[in-house]
């Protein structure tokens, strides 16, 4: 595999996720208390196991991403209002996806600069930011990093469909964006 390849769907049906999640993953998806929670989690699972086999095995290391045991391949996911984003690559990669019609107004203040909020005037740039920066947050591996501190978003191109950031103590990393409808997709992989 040379280059990413992504996955953004609906929530699976009960049809399309038989023979693709198992039982330990069924009892874990019913424990959540929301059932819009339970289609994303499951979703994701089959998405990933019907790219890379019903018998791939997924774990959580210890940054809480989630990785498939017996695959080669690396592997991202991401979820909001019952739509599913998956990424597979042959390296570290990771996907955030939101929509954007989401108000960010009372929460711009815990995760965007000031020179941030100036980088752009399109409506869309707090769902861009906000997206690059659980992106970096994710392929960085680390727990604690700081979305005002420790990751920065250095210029965003809608156009282009390109994010410049920086995670502290690793440096720069270009993200790629992408609209699918009513949703905006950051990934790096």
């Amino acid at each position: 595999m040379s280059s990413p390849k992504l996955f953004v769907e609906h929530t699976l049906s009960e049809e399309e996720l038989a023979g693709l999640v198992d039982e330990n993953e069924l009892r874990t998806a019913m424990s959540f208390g929301s059932a819009r929670r339970r289609r994303e989690y499951l979703s994701w699972r089959g998405i990933v196991r019907r790219q890379l086999g019903a018998d791939t095995i997924i774990e959580y290391a210890e940054s809480g991403a989630p990785y498939a045991v017996n695959r080669k391949e690396h592997i991202g996911v991401s979820h909001s209002d019952d739509m599913v984003a998956v990424i597979i690559s042959d390296r570290a990669c990771a996907i955030d996806i939101e929509k954007t019609s989401r108000d960010f107004s009372r929460a711009a203040s815990r995760f965007m600069t000031e020179q941030e909020r100036t980088l752009n005037d399109d409506p869309r740039l707090p769902a861009a930011v906000w997206c690059a920066k659980e992106t970096l947050y994710k392929y960085a591996g680390r727990k604690g990093l700081g979305l005002l501190d420790d990751i920065a978003v250095r210029s965003v191109d809608f156009e282009k469909g390109s994010i410049l950031g920086e995670i502290k103590g690793y440096g720069e990393v270009r993200l790629s964006m992408l609209g699918c409808g009513e949703f905006l997709i950051v990934y790096v992989g």
